[in-house]
């Protein structure tokens, strides 16, 4: 295999890396966010602000380092999934600023109705943008029609089809999954308890919806299951990451929490691998005229940038996981209020 080869498959894999990172770290705040108004008190409320507080906006750095690396070493794909789908990805910023300014000024005025209003729209654009991505990431195995040139030849409505939004709705379920764990983690007494009880509710609801996504991803996205049936090996990793998921409820009975956390990412890091081994080498499948797809090969930067960059990464990347390792180590524990807590 020749050197450029080489380096397009690294840089697929390292893009792969930065997407699965932001699914694991935003994908709990995320989640919490989604379950956020099942509960009423103020104090457990304030606790679900406090428990993702010091890291949802780290979190998502590492959405906006995986677009930086998308478009350094893939600026074809960049282009073509930006401009596409410019209008879901304006709502999915939009939702990701409310939910920001919702955690900031909620705490801002003590009065009910204030509260109230920043609680919903935090709730709300959690789950706005679980489905954004979701839908988006389903797109992106179905295929989107491309012309000859590569350029987006689709309407918002195309998008919007029936397989995209049935992803969209197991991404919202995962991560209302992954929040809940993230709770029980966090949390203690009363919140704890309504957490383990998410917990139960959340994983059946996902599990049923990951399986039906199977099936239909199976019998009617054929491309996705062509790398996996010419090297069979590759079905250990479906079988790694429905064994990752189905053992959080026993961890969670046994009050492993920490593990079923752990358990609950590592499911996500498998099923982020399913979708990289079902498109590979595509960046973006052309559908229906699968000659006009962007792949590793024909969307990718010169060898000279892939080189350049690869080294940026391979320096820069240590200290990212290093900053995020930190911060979670300083801020591990049950959360706790006082007077500086949101």
């Amino acid at each position: 295999m020749s050197l450029p080869v080489d380096l397009n498959v690294i840089w697929f894999g390292l893009v792969g890396i930065l997407l699965a990172g932001y699914a694991v770290l935003d994908g709990f705040d995320l989640g919490v966010g989604i379950l956020y108004l099942l509960t009423k008190k103020e104090e457990h409320r304030r606790l679900l602000l406090n428990a993702i507080g010091p890291v949802w906006d780290g979190n998502e750095v590492w959405l906006v380092t995986g677009g930086g690396a998308l478009f350094a070493a893939f600026p074809m794909v960049y282009a073509t999934v930006f401009s596409g789908f410019y209008l879901p990805f304006m709502l999915l910023l939009f939702a990701l600023i409310f939910r920001a300014v919702a955690i900031e000024f909620r705490s801002k005025h003590a009065n009910a109705g204030w509260r109230r209003l920043w609680d919903v729209s935090f709730c709300v654009a959690s789950a706005v943008a679980s489905l954004l991505l979701g839908t988006a990431l389903g797109d992106m195995v179905r295929g989107i029609p491309l012309d000859a040139t590569h350029e987006f030849a689709g309407s918002l409505i195309g998008l919007l089809n029936p397989y995209a939004l049935l992803v969209g709705i197991t991404t919202v379920a995962l991560f209302a999954m992954h929040g809940a764990i993230y709770v029980v983690l966090k949390t203690e007494g009363e919140l704890h308890e309504q957490a383990r009880r998410w917990v139960n509710i959340t994983i059946p609801v996902f599990v049923v919806l990951y399986l039906l996504t199977s099936v239909v991803t199976v019998m009617y996205l054929p491309h996705m299951t062509v790398n996996m049936k010419q090297l069979p090996v590759l079905v250990v990793v479906p079988l790694f990451t429905l064994v990752a998921i189905l053992s959080v409820p026993r961890l969670i009975r046994r009050k492993l929490d920490f593990t079923a956390f752990v358990a609950s990412a590592l499911g996500i890091v498998g099923l982020m691998m399913l979708v990289g081994i079902g498109l590979f080498p595509n960046m973006v499948i052309s559908s229906p005229h699968a000659e006009n797809s962007l792949t590793i090969y024909n969307a990718a930067s010169s060898l000279k940038t892939l080189k350049i960059m690869l080294i940026i990464v391979l320096l820069g990347l240590p200290l990212v996981l290093a900053y995020t390792v930190s911060i979670y180590w300083i801020f591990r524990g049950k959360v706790k209020l006082d007077s500086t807590s949101y």
